[in-house]
């Protein structure tokens, strides 16, 4: 067997522990944590929880202050931790960029819209408090893989959340969307029926509908073998719906990958497998007004 193939086989056994659109602490052991200073548990909000971390790198991209990214994990808004998602910031802390990774609650205690609310006030404590942590307030960015890309959609385009928690989606130099679900009435996932209150879903719940000619920059991409979340309806046609507003895009499609490998590959070991992990820095860096890119 090729050193490839031993590579890829590792890096599947790596992934048996992931379940749907979450991560275990696999994940996080494979990703070296050097390139970071973590600030944890901090409370955006005083409801159970609405608190994340904030993950600082040790060389910022852009002089002394750092793009900064809002990250929003998936697991069909029933599941998920901001603890898991800490490769996630070390994979962005390599490039100087800084990561707020910020828990919301979840099913069955909260339904549509709570956890829009919540990923609100997440934002707009970024906009109003990441000066203090070295990141750039005119540099942020949200970003969520799957439910999570919803979550980062519906803040970017529908104007009612981020102005309801005292911001605005003006404020944001961009967003971007992995495996995300823009456009899915009627709902067919049997975990995220009760979320949307099915099948009396309530009006405005769809990305897709939300944009206008305002909507900040996006980065879309997608694994084209994606079987959980329609890659051609929801991702292929969001972005043909922005480029028809004129709002610039960079829509990307990976292929060999699977609807959670999408977000994994952003894991140290994995990397190689795709070039998704360096395409979203290299965006986040072009519209935060920052030419430099760490190798």
């Amino acid at each position: 067997m090729s050193a490839r193939m031993l590579r890829f086989a590792a890096a599947l056994s790596s992934l048996l522990a992931i379940s749907g659109c979450s991560t275990t602490d696999a994940l996080n052991a494979l990703t070296s944590s050097g390139d970071y200073t973590r600030h944890a548990d901090i409370a955006y909000a005083t409801r159970h929880r609405t608190k994340l971390d904030v993950y600082v790198p040790r060389v910022l991209a852009c002089g002394d202050k750092a793009p900064v990214v809002v990250f929003f994990y998936g697991g069909t808004w029933n599941t998920g931790s901001r603890g898991d998602y800490a490769f996630v910031a070390a994979s962005f802390a390599r490039h100087g960029i800084l990561t707020v990774i910020a828990d919301y609650r979840l099913y069955p205690e909260v339904t549509y819209p709570d956890f829009l609310v919540d990923s609100a006030k997440a934002v707009a404590w970024t906009l109003r408090g990441i000066g203090g942590y070295q990141g750039d307030p005119a540099r942020v960015f949200v970003m969520g893989h799957s439910a999570g890309g919803y979550n980062a959609a519906m803040l970017a385009l529908d104007a009612r959340w981020l102005e309801g928690a005292g911001a605005r989606p003006s404020q944001l130099r961009g967003w971007i969307g992995l495996a995300g679900p823009y456009d899915f009435l009627p709902i067919e996932n049997p975990d995220a029926k009760p979320v949307f209150h099915h099948p009396n879903y309530p009006a405005g719940t769809q990305p897709i509908d939300h944009v206008t000619s305002q909507s900040p920059p996006a980065f879309i991409g997608v694994d084209t073998g994606d079987r959980l979340v329609n890659p051609q309806r929801n991702s292929a046609q969001m972005a043909q719906k922005l480029r028809a507003a004129n709002v610039p895009v960079t829509y990307r499609e990976y292929g060999h990958l699977s609807h959670p490998l999408l977000i994994g590959v952003f894991a140290g070991p994995l990397r190689w497998l795709s070039e998704v992990s360096d395409d979203v820095p290299e965006f986040v860096l072009a519209n935060g007004a920052c030419t430099t890119f760490n190798e």
